[in-house]
Formats: structure tokens, C-alpha cells, sequence
């Protein structure tokens, strides 16, 4: 077999470039262009890989699973918004495979990935919040399926209505009595609402040393506004999905 020409398509461009010649490769899980010289790909093409370690990643940081509840002044400040949708692509694809496309936190193995069902393996970030300095620095990329990644950010689960099945998971999968797991969710929820008192800084390092590029954060007030418009949108599909 001919060496694949590999792209990087984000999913939300998947139907594009499939109408422009692209092919899946259902093994790799990649997207490539079956032959040479189809400029019509050109913007897809695969760019070198992200390496496996980040420069500066600590992976024992932040391990198993919890909730972790990222304050309202830091929404959508992540690592998603403040790179290309190809950059992201290229490190959603190295998190899945250097965990060997498993869950991180429950083990669950890529062969219960099903879209339709929401059910997938998703990156997530973990972080470090230094009151000193205000500075929310990014400390770790993880793999974790929808189902643990859904129990990580309860606030989300409880405004779409799926909260009594994110503490269900998180009892199965950490060994929690409905109880404990109400108490961790509450101190989580605690400890959400003092540092959403602060506008925090972002450090972004472990990815701009591993040469991604960045776009500037947006502003606190554009943050809260693009927040308040994304649970909207949340709940919008929600409902509309009869969820």
C-alpha cells in the first residue's frame, strides 16, 4: 500500500473535505487524500505531529476521576478557543493515542465510542490555579470518554439535566456512596464559586513551547457573554434532542 497522505480535518469539516475527494482511514481514524496533487485538500494537510509529552506536561496531575469545575471568569479561556481547529485536531489525535485510545480515568477502550449516542473519547484539560499570581495554568491533557468527561463537568450535566446520571457514573467508576459523591460535588461546586471571583490569567506554556499557535484569550466581559450564549446553545440542542 502507497504511504497515505494524511490530513488534518477538523469534524466539523469532515463533510467538506469528504464532498472535496478526502478518505477515511477507518483503522489510523484519519482523514488523507487518495492521491497526489489535489490542491481542492490543500488546506487540510497534516502538519508534524505534536510530540506525546508536551513540553512542560506533568500527566500525573490531576489523575482519576472528579469533578473539576473550571470558574465562570475562565470559561471558554481553554486550550479549544485559543487554537485552530486543525491544531486542535492534531492534539485531540495525539491525547487518544498515546492513551491508547482509552479512557483515562474509567479504562473504557475506543470500541464504545458511538457518536450517536454521545458516547466518544474527548481531550480535557487540567489545571493549576495559583491564588498568588491569579494565573490558571494549563498542567495536563487527558483522554476521557463522554461519560467521565460529562461527570468532570457537573455543572454542564446538571443544566442539561443529566446530573443524576454523572453522579451515577462517578460512584461507579471512583467506588463512591451516593453521599460521598453528593459531598464532593458540593465542595467542588464550593471551591467553583470563590475562584469565579477572580479573573484569572492563562498560561498556555506546555503548548506554545511544543510550537502551537495561540489566538489572544478573549476579554473577561466577552468570556461571560460567550459563556452565558454557550449554555443557551446547550440547552437549546438538549432540548431539541429530547435530553
Amino acid at each position: 500500500m502507497a504511504e497515505r497522505i494524511w490530513l488534518d480535518v477538523p469534524y466539523s469539516q469532515k463533510d467538506e473535505a469528504k464532498a472535496l475527494g478526502a478518505r477515511w482511514d477507518a483503522q489510523a481514524r484519519r482523514w488523507y487524500a487518495p492521491r497526489n496533487g489535489m490542491a481542492a485538500l490543500d488546506r487540510w494537510t497534516a502538519l508534524p505531529p505534536v510530540p506525546d509529552l508536551l513540553p512542560g506536561e506533568d500527566r500525573s496531575w490531576g489523575t482519576g476521576l472528579f469533578v473539576d469545575l473550571v470558574p465562570s471568569s475562565c470559561w471558554f479561556t481553554n486550550v479549544r478557543t485559543c487554537v485552530s481547529e486543525k491544531d486542535w485536531e492534531r492534539l485531540r489525535r495525539m491525547i487518544t493515542e498515546r492513551a491508547g485510545r482509552r479512557c483515562e480515568a474509567c479504562g473504557r477502550g475506543e470500541g464504545g465510542e458511538d457518536r450517536g449516542a454521545r458516547r466518544r473519547l474527548e481531550a480535557h484539560e487540567r489545571w493549576a490555579y495559583d491564588d498568588a499570581t491569579l494565573t490558571q495554568r494549563l498542567r495536563r491533557l487527558i483522554c476521557l470518554c463522554s461519560d467521565c468527561h460529562t461527570a468532570t463537568h457537573f455543572g454542564l450535566a446538571t443544566v442539561r439535566g443529566v446530573d443524576a446520571q454523572a453522579l451515577a457514573h462517578l460512584c461507579t467508576v471512583t467506588g463512591m456512596t451516593s453521599v460521598q459523591a453528593r459531598r464532593h460535588v458540593d465542595e467542588a461546586f464550593e471551591l467553583w464559586r470563590y475562584r469565579s471571583r477572580f479573573t484569572w490569567k492563562l498560561d498556555l506554556g506546555v503548548l506554545t513551547n511544543a510550537g502551537v499557535t495561540l489566538a489572544r484569550p478573549p476579554e473577561a466581559e466577552a468570556r461571560d457573554r460567550a459563556a452565558r450564549e454557550g449554555l443557551r446553545a446547550a440547552w437549546a440542542t438538549d432540548t431539541e434532542t429530547g435530553r
